[in-house]
């Protein structure tokens, strides 16, 4: 895959589509995706890191569910969020961990405020050279 994610342009809400040669990957490039809109990530640094689990029913219902917890975790603690890397990726289940640093107003150049991950227009296929999803957030 050439890049990671594109952000996609919406009337109310922002978006974005993420790529992956494997479904770890389109996982793990969901959230830097969303970490991206949050926060410009060139100043956020890894002192901290998270476990995050999800669980979902097909793969679409399960990449939902993986966004929206990374985003509770975000938002619960107050973390600038930077990278995360998907270790178990089965059907039904992922688990994985996602890197960060407590919010510093003073240090961190802060982007949309996300307050979750919707339903609108969700989708995850299968195209040639690996997976591709389509992710919107409300702000």
């Amino acid at each position: 895959m050439s890049r990671p994610f594109e952000i996609l342009e919406h009337p109310a809400d922002v978006g974005f589509l993420a790529y992956g040669s494997t479904l770890k990957e389109l996982f793990s490039n969901s959230a830097l995706a969303m970490f991206s809109l949050a926060c410009d990530l060139e100043n956020v640094g890894e002192t901290g890191r998270r476990k995050i689990e999800a669980s979902g029913e097909d793969v679409e219902s399960l990449l939902y569910s993986w966004i929206a917890e990374v985003l509770a975790v975000s938002d619960a603690e107050r973390l600038i969020l930077r990278r995360a890397e998907v270790s178990f990726l089965d059907e039904g289940r992922v688990r994985g961990i996602v890197y960060g640093e407590p919010i510093d107003r003073a240090r961190h150049k802060t982007g949309v405020a996300i307050k979750a991950v919707t339903l609108h227009q969700f989708a995850v296929e299968s195209v040639d050279d690996g997976w591709r999803a389509r992710v919107f957030l409300d702000l």
